[in-house]
């Protein structure tokens, strides 16, 4: 990495060796010009040699500072296309020095519960002559395909009859099977926290860290002992789950097979109450759903809290919060549902970035800060009586550039905020020693304004919020002039 760094920087300088060699040249033949000046004419030579030092040397000075600061800012290009190339290659790579998270959107269904009951089914076959012959020979196995259960799992138990009717024989089954009728919940307490990670907390891409807890109750309905199932389907996309317990009236449940979801079931007392408590964690991002029903059910009592640190979209058809509270740097959903009727879900989308896109909108914000910076900082200079020195320019430009070079290398090895947050401080401390510690808004606009970037879907409102202070600093600086008395 450190030849590719090499072979862009010197294929900058490659592009400047025109007017490089332009400018050396032009000293070169005005240096001889001076010298044959003063073997001929030594007070022609005493007058452009004061006339050198009093207007053409500061021109040329100030002319070689603004080569610089156009230099700094096609540099500042180069860095960020190393920074991207960088990143690209560590994202890309089988493997690195941390975990990357199978972070994806997540969707948990809300649980079904039913009672099991008996049902009696009765089918009636008209058997003719030639299929009686078939059945004497070969065995009532003939009937078989006519008289295939829907759900033999659930069969109980067979009776089979035969009657004659005239010259058919009258086959009748009649199959008792155990079947689920569904229990509706009682309530259902949901509340989900959705923490994200973004790049400037040292992600890859952005994803949440969500705890999942939830309580429900219900009741058995009929009059008579019922058995009842209780069904926890495993939330979709949700990858690893750690934490995952099912609390049943206070007794844990052991996970065997979930490949159905977590399952429960007993012998219910006539109108007994169950309540069960069900709580994870796991990784996500983009979204996070909340099926209610497949159809239009009616949902007796139900509550969902979300808190998360980031604006929250909803998907179209979605149930909108019923409440919503905000505070800083944290949101608060509610969904109160009460006696409805919806076959509508909960579902949420946030946006989402990589941590490649984080850098190419800091880096390429970085050259339009410094433009930011040189021209607040002569308006600066001037309100305040600051004189500046081409050199000490010079030096603030390679400060602020080796600050951010300096930021993007210790993004390989440290966090990104942190990274970033100390090569703006190297730069920063750097470009104040050249300037003076007068010229801090100028120096702080050009290292720290590019950080604004590392607040995913933040950043514009930092950077509305810095050119509002910025312009109210300048106006504080205008003497206040008083009206004319005749107005």
């Amino acid at each position: 990495m450190v030849q590719v760094a090499l072979d862009a920087f010197w294929s900058l300088l490659s592009g400047w060796s025109g007017l490089l060699w332009t400018v050396l040249i032009a000293a070169l033949l005005g240096g001889l010009w001076l010298l044959t000046v003063r073997q001929r004419s030594p007070e022609r030579y005493q007058a452009t040699r004061g006339w050198l030092g009093g207007a053409a040397l500061p021109v040329a000075a100030w002319a070689a500072a603004l080569l610089v600061f156009a230099f700094t800012f096609a540099a500042l290009g180069v860095v960020r296309s190393l920074v991207s190339s960088r990143t690209g290659a560590a994202e890309n790579s089988r493997s690195g020095r941390g975990a990357d998270p199978d972070a994806s959107p997540t969707v948990q269904r809300s649980p079904t519960i039913s009672y099991l009951t008996e049902s009696k089914f009765v089918r009636t076959l008209i058997v003719p002559p030639a299929l009686l012959k078939k059945v004497g020979e070969q065995g009532i196995q003939v009937l078989s395909p006519y008289l295939t259960d829907s759900d033999s799992n659930n069969l109980k138990y067979v009776i089979d009859q035969f009657k004659r009717r005239g010259r058919n024989l009258v086959f009748t089954r009649q199959s008792t099977m155990t079947t689920e009728a569904p229990i509706k919940l009682d309530t259902s307490r949901v509340n989900v926290g959705l923490d994200f990670v973004t790049p400037g907390r040292g992600a890859k891409r952005t994803y949440y860290n969500a705890t999942f807890s939830a309580e429900y109750s219900f009741t058995n309905p009929l009059d008579t002992a019922a058995t009842a199932r209780f069904q926890f389907p495993l939330p979709e996309g949700s990858g690893t789950l750690s934490g995952f317990k099912v609390v049943v009236d206070g007794q844990e449940l052991t996970a065997a097979d979930l490949s159905n979801g977590s399952q429960w079931s007993a012998n219910l007392a006539p109108r007994q109450k169950v309540n069960v408590r069900v709580t994870y964690a796991h990784q996500g991002a983009r979204g996070w759903k909340y099926l209610l029903a497949g159809r239009r059910e009616p949902i007796r009592d139900f509550e969902l809290t979300v808190k998360t640190n980031e604006v929250a979209k909803f998907a179209r058809y979605s149930l909108p919060p019923t409440k919503t509270a905000r505070s800083l740097g944290s949101t608060t959903l509610a969904w109160n549902l009460k006696d409805v009727i919806t076959a509508q879900d909960v579902s949420m989308t946030f946006s989402s970035a990589s941590l490649r896109e984080t850098l190419n909108k800091l880096y390429g914000f970085a050259p339009f800060a410094l433009l930011l910076a040189a021209a607040f900082g002569l308006v600066w200079a001037r309100l305040r009586g600051l004189v500046l020195t081409p050199v000490q320019v010079v030096l603030a430009l390679l400060s602020v550039l080796a600050g951010l070079t300096l930021g993007g290398v210790l993004m390989n090895y440290l966090p990104l905020a942190v990274a970033g947050v100390l090569g703006s401080l190297v730069g920063a401390a750097l470009a104040l020693r050249a300037l003076g510690t007068g010229f801090w808004p100028p120096v702080l606009i050009a290292t720290a304004l590019p950080l604004a970037f590392l607040l995913v879907g933040n950043a514009g409102l930092v950077l509305v919020l810095v050119g509002v202070a910025g312009l109210g600093a300048v106006i504080w600086r205008q003497p206040v002039r008083a009206l004319p008395s005749g107005l």
